[in-house]
């Protein structure tokens, strides 16, 4: 058994780890007045590392905050029985890089084109910064506010595709060029079916078919393909018809086409909040969740609702995959986010929560970590657990699944601005270990984790 310190108090106790650092499988008396930053000296030294790593130490499921002898006294344990602390590497605190200023809310926000930041507004524009934060492009492709933007993967080396939903209560194609000199955007069709706000608009992993939400609690399927004529009668008045015709002849850009639905999804009782495809490339399953308190798994080829997490009294407001694609992490207006085994979803009485995130304000957005650059196979990092969440206070908050009772990180948006603690956080993204938050001050961009942030001009 090895010893730290033989002068005082101290505690056995066994370390385990899923990171590629483990410690040999022995029993170490460690002084009880110690905390994490004491822990993480010991096993850098045991394990002789040539650049120290921080990490962090989990006891019980818990984040250890305190000493071990403040823990044990807690939970009622005494001197001699074996604790078991399982360590992973540390989170660095959050660090503000940038804003990037707009005149309306920001309603969505994208991180997950390498370089560029996406953001969608309640002015209808979807607008393009790079990490210079230049403003490239602003295309104004929606007569109401925009509710959601998403990547549609894409073939083009040179173009993406992005779909929107707007309260205009239509989703939208539009083809963006990210050429350095001449940015430009095309909106090539519009997307008719829903007869209230679009909430959400989601890509699968192929890029063949979208999904849409609304607040008329249907769920649309559509494919990517850009018809050659409307396939929905256009239902303005005429006079208008005839002055898209004329324009259209001019040699100005020719309207978005009018594209049906493959499919409608009907299930949900009151207003769909959001919806997302599997995390399977073949995107054979999507999940939705609404104000009618349920998350839903969807068979999407066949258009029927398989099984329903049904919650009581918990209006849901947003939606994200764990990063096995096994749980769903779900906000609602009662101030949690709560997680949810989805193959324990039945369609009787109310399903148990496997975990839930206390929040001081109602959490209105969530995304989940992405794959770690360090990321070793057959290892477990800690991105693998971990997820920020925005809420209605205005407060970013890092959360790891693995020790749920308060956050390991949280920053307040806009701080500085007047009133900004009223600002509301409508739409988080984290992709390359860059936080994009958007919402009622704009956009900011924080450092969160490991990536690509040496590209970001402070």
């Amino acid at each position: 058994m090895a010893s730290a310190s033989t002068s005082e108090v101290t505690h056995p106790v066994v370390f385990t780890t899923q990171t590629p650092y483990p410690l040999p499988s022995q029993k170490f008396l460690i002084p009880a007045s110690w905390k994490r930053y004491q822990l993480s000296q010991l096993v850098n030294k045991a394990l002789s590392l040539p650049k120290p790593i921080p990490f962090e130490f989990l006891v019980r499921g818990e984040i250890l905050r305190a000493t071990l002898a403040e823990w044990c006294a807690e939970k009622g344990m005494g001197e001699e029985e074996t604790l078991e602390i399982e360590y992973f590497e540390s989170v660095m605190p959050p660090q503000r890089m940038t804003s990037l200023p707009h005149e309306d809310w920001v309603s969505s926000i994208s991180c997950q084109s390498p370089g560029y930041f996406l953001t969608a507004s309640y002015d209808g524009a979807l607008r393009v910064f790079d990490y210079a934060q230049k403003l490239l492009h602003t295309a104004t492709i929606h007569t109401a506010p925009i509710t959601s933007i998403t990547l549609v993967p894409s073939s083009s080396a040179d173009s993406q595709l992005i779909a929107s939903a707007s309260h205009d209560l239509t989703a939208r194609l539009t083809r963006l060029s990210l050429d350095p000199s001449t940015p430009q955007s095309q909106t090539l069709a519009s997307l008719h079916l829903h007869t209230a706000p679009v909430s959400s608009v989601a890509a699968n992993a192929s890029g063949s078919h979208i999904l849409t939400s609304s607040w008329d609690s249907l769920i649309g399927l559509w494919d990517t393909v850009i018809p050659e004529t409307d396939e929905v009668p256009d239902d303005a008045p005429s006079g208008d018809r005839k002055k898209r015709r004329r324009v259209a002849e001019d040699g100005e850009t020719p309207r978005p086409k009018r594209k049906a639905p493959a499919a409608v999804l009907k299930s949900h009782t009151a207003r769909i909040s959001r919806v997302v495809f599997d995390r399977d490339a073949k995107g054979v399953q999507a999940y939705s969740c609404g104000l009618d308190s349920t998350v839903r798994t969807w068979d999407v080829e066949n258009s029927v609702c398989t099984s329903t997490i049904t919650a009581s009294s918990k209006p849901f407001l947003d939606l994200a995959l764990s990063r096995d694609g096994a749980t769903a992490l779900v906000a609602s207006t009662d101030r949690t986010v709560c997680q949810y085994d989805l193959r324990a979803a039945t369609t009787a009485a109310t399903t148990p929560s496997v975990t839930s995130l206390p929040h001081p304000a109602t959490p209105s957005c969530i995304a989940v970590a992405p794959p770690a650059s360090t990321d070793v196979p057959g290892a477990s990092s800690a991105a693998e657990h971990q997820l920020v969440t925005g809420a209605y206070d205005g407060v970013v908050r890092l959360w790891d699944l693995r020790s749920t009772k308060s956050a390991v990180a949280a920053f307040r948006a806009w701080d500085g601005q007047k009133d900004a603690g009223a600002r509301k956080v409508l739409s988080v993204d984290w992709a390359k270990g860059l936080v994009g938050v958007g919402g009622e001050g704009g956009v900011e961009v924080w450092k969160v984790g490991e990536g690509e942030r040496g590209a970001i001009v402070a």
